[in-house]
């Protein structure tokens, strides 16, 4: 799960724990209140590579296409 900010800083630590998950990766943004363009990006680069998001707030869900 996903809270608060997602910025460029927390990329990282995004990236490695979605890693060390190694098989199906599921990330609830539900409690996701904003991310800067890095995270943005790190989080539409999971999606396509197979990571399913859910609780997605409706107004970021343009932001993923």
């Amino acid at each position: 799960m996903l809270a608060g900010r997602l910025m460029a800083a927390q990329v990282h630590e995004l990236w490695g724990t979605c890693a060390s998950i190694g098989g199906d990766v599921r990330v609830d943004l539900t409690d996701l209140l904003s991310a800067d363009p890095v995270g943005v990006d790190a989080l539409r680069r999971l999606r396509h590579g197979g990571a399913e998001l859910i609780g997605v707030p409706t107004y970021f869900r343009q932001w993923l296409e």
